[in-house]
Formats: structure tokens, sequence, C-alpha cells
């Protein structure tokens, strides 16, 4: 199994000096991707910053009135255009700070401007679920980033994290069932057949 130390040593391999390079941590939904990027930028301090995919979720009325709703985080659920243009300027790092928004679990929805990037650091880690996806606009994704980790945790343990995030952010437990068995189910049968695409894969993560 890959140490958690051997994953900082090869992110800080990334994080030299010259050119920006981005990190992706990808995966299905609960694979633990938020916790293993953020680890891994607090590991690196002010080497490293966190930007997460998911700051890029459509705002809950305009999911509403797409007639989306039921199927939040579905690929179409996002605004990957906007995900993309943003890899983009963080890609070029040009002389001025780049602002991410960020999700707010507690309150469902996206906030903008939250997430401030400074010119000075030299390594991006994004995570998400669709990083690899091969369709439009998502496909553009990949070559932006320099790496691209894929999170596979055994199928028992992803599913158990995904239910008690549901029934933390308080749904009832048959609603936490029906949504990681349901919809989080068929997306990430749909992220999982880009695994092959990724330069790394985790089937344990440390």
């Amino acid at each position: 199994m890959t140490s958690f130390a051997e994953l900082v040593d090869r992110a800080a391999a990334l994080a030299g000096p010259g050119q920006r390079r981005l990190l992706g941590i990808t995966g299905p939904p609960g694979a633990g991707k938020t916790t293993l990027a953020t680890r891994l930028v607090d590991a690196l301090g002010s080497r490293a910053a966190y930007v997460g995919m998911d700051g890029f979720h459509l705002a809950q009325a305009e999911l509403d009135r797409l007639g989306r709703a039921e199927r939040k985080g579905a690929p179409d659920t996002f605004d990957a255009a906007g995900y993309v243009h943003l890899l983009g300027r963080l890609r070029a790092r040009r002389a001025e700070v780049v602002y991410a928004p960020e999700f707010r679990r507690e309150i469902e929805e996206p906030v903008a401007g939250a997430v401030p990037v400074s010119p000075e650091v030299p390594l991006v880690v994004t995570e998400g679920n669709y990083l690899l996806l091969p369709d439009p606009p998502w496909r553009e994704v990949r070559p932006l980033l320099d790496e691209v980790w894929f999170l596979a945790p055994p199928e028992a343990d992803r599913v158990r994290r995904l239910i008690e995030r549901h029934l933390a952010y308080g749904r009832s437990v048959p609603a936490a069932r029906d949504r990681a068995l349901g919809s989080d189910q068929a997306n990430a049968d749909r992220v999982n057949a880009t695994a092959h695409s990724s330069d790394l894969v985790l089937s344990k993560i440390p």
C-alpha cells in the first residue's frame, strides 16, 4: 500500500519552482477525495492550495428551474465550462490572486470567491468526481492537470461513508440509503469507468 508520506513526497515533487502544477484527485462519491486533498494541502503548507470541483455546483434555484434537482451531483448539474476556465487561469499563474468558489454542505450551495489562490503557490490540488470524464466540456479538464490520482476504496466502505455523510446533513436513514444506492451509485458507475485514464489508482486510502 502507498503510504501517506509517499503521497506527500509525490505531490511535493510537483510543487517545485517554476511553472505552476495542478494535481487532480478523483473517484466516485464517498471515496474520500476531499479528505485526502485537504490532508495533502495541510502537509504541504504554503506550497499548495486546495480548490474543489464542487464549488461549481449549479445553485439550487437553477437546478429547480432546469428540473435537475433530484439528480444533484450528476455531470449536468455543474458549471463544467466554468471549472475548466478556472483551471486554465490557475495553470497560467499570472501575477494576481485567483478566487475560486467553494461548496458549503451546511447550506448545500456554492459560494463565489471564497477560496483565494495566491500567485506564489506552486501547486493547486483539485478534486471532484468528473476530472476524467470523456464527455464535453469535462474532457477539457484532463489536459490541464499534471497528474490525476483515482481513489477506489472497497465498495462497502465507500457506500457506508456516503450514507453517514447524508445522515450528518439531515437526511433520514431511508432517504440516505436511497440517495447513496440510487443517483449516487449511477454517478459512481460513470466515474469508475474513467479510472484507466489516471496516473495512480489507490485502492486503500492511507
